[in-house]
């Protein structure tokens, strides 16, 4: 959204969306992000433009406040205006909470398909980039509708968990190896949902149905036609091993070899030799899933994995339409305004989405 489009017809649009003036006016009191009326902003929705058009530009602080002179929204200092985003992160999360809870998701056919994964931004604080210091935005991406179902920011001490979305019950959860977390697993299967998950034949301790230790090796070379669909079990220290289904499929020979590349290649930059067992293994594309086999099958579970892209072209939507970037802010409240405000932005855009991106549908995908 450009600053010209915050001036336009459009904002009445984009404050109707959001509840209308009167529930901004509700929801920025009852946040503290503007608890009285002062001269510089008499209202929510004169807030709300000044802040989107700080982060969403390119400007900077002294620049969009004489910005927010210049078409008479409000008169304020640089300084006033760092003071009122200080205090406008609580605002900002309300306002992307009333969007995602507004368009609640509708089950395609009985099931939500719910893709979770996470993209960070860095920091802005010099010391912060040298240690690699950044922000996590974690997502869930709902198909068939193609939009985002959760956000959550932390720091990089946020680690990926497969359960931090709430679960809808009844959806599919797809995610990628690094989420092979058997007590986070059992919490999505415990709250009504299934899941679908990239692995690893060395990311868990796997079992056989009998409790003995799962020989993947063994298993590659006796699958026929390069696929292997068969019980497994992922170990949990404290309680019983989660029953999921193994789903492999060997890759062709052009992409089994350039699999191998990068096993190998990643193998030396850590200074170790890759063993044959573990380049026969990076031939094989292998997910975990708890959906029945009665139900879907081999070729519907892999067909279901493929969908974990959209995720990545959403991330890239965000980034590149959005132009989300790390916050040019050091201090924490300010950085996840500016986070939540990019956030905010690609809910109020998404429903347009086909209008500037060519973007498939999933409406019949299970």
């Amino acid at each position: 959204m450009t600053r010209e489009a915050l001036l336009s017809k459009d904002w009445d649009a984009t404050v109707a969306r959001l509840g209308g003036a009167a529930s901004l006016s509700a929801s920025v009191r009852q946040t503290k992000a503007l608890q009285r009326a002062p001269r510089a902003f008499p209202n929510a929705t004169a807030l709300l433009r000044v802040i989107l058009a700080y982060c969403l530009g390119e400007s900077g602080l002294r620049l969009t406040a004489a910005w927010a002179a210049v078409a008479n929204i409000v008169q304020i200092s640089d300084g006033g205006l760092h003071k009122r985003l200080k205090v406008c992160e609580a605002w900002l999360l309300h306002l992307v909470g009333h969007l995602l809870t507004a368009r609640a998701p509708r089950a395609a056919r009985g099931r939500l398909i719910r893709v979770v994964d996470a993209t960070t931004v860095p920091k802005a604080a010099r010391d912060e980039r040298s240690r690699n210091g950044l922000w996590r935005i974690h997502a869930a991406f709902d198909l068939p509708t193609e939009r985002f179902g959760h956000f959550e920011v932390t720091d990089e001490s946020g680690g990926e968990q497969l359960d931090r979305t709430p679960v809808v019950k009844g959806e599919i959860r797809i995610a990628d190896a690094a989420y092979i977390q058997p007590e986070r697993i059992a919490a999505v299967l415990a709250g009504g949902g299934d899941i679908v998950v990239r692995m690893a034949w060395r990311n868990g301790r796997w079992l056989t149905p009998k409790d003995e230790a799962f020989d993947f090796i063994a298993a590659f070379k006796a699958a026929k036609a390069g696929l292997i669909d068969q019980p497994i079990q992922l170990f949990r220290k404290n309680a019983p091993a989660l029953q999921l289904r193994l789903i492999a499929r060997q890759m062709t020979p052009q992409a089994a070899e350039a699999a191998r590349r990068r096993a190998r290649s990643a193998a030396k930059k850590k200074g170790y030799t890759l063993s044959d067992d573990a380049l026969l293994a990076a031939e094989w594309v292998m997910v975990v899933t708890s959906l029945d086999a009665s139900q879907f099958k081999t070729d519907d579970i892999l067909a279901l994995y493929r969908l974990r892209w959209r995720v990545e072209l959403a991330f890239k939507r965000l980034k590149s339409v959005i132009g989300l970037k790390g916050p040019p802010n050091k201090l924490r409240s300010v950085a996840r305004a500016f986070i939540l405000a990019h956030l905010l932005m690609i809910l109020l855009l998404e429903p347009l989405v086909d209008a500037f991106e060519a973007s498939p549908h999933w409406a019949n995908a299970v």
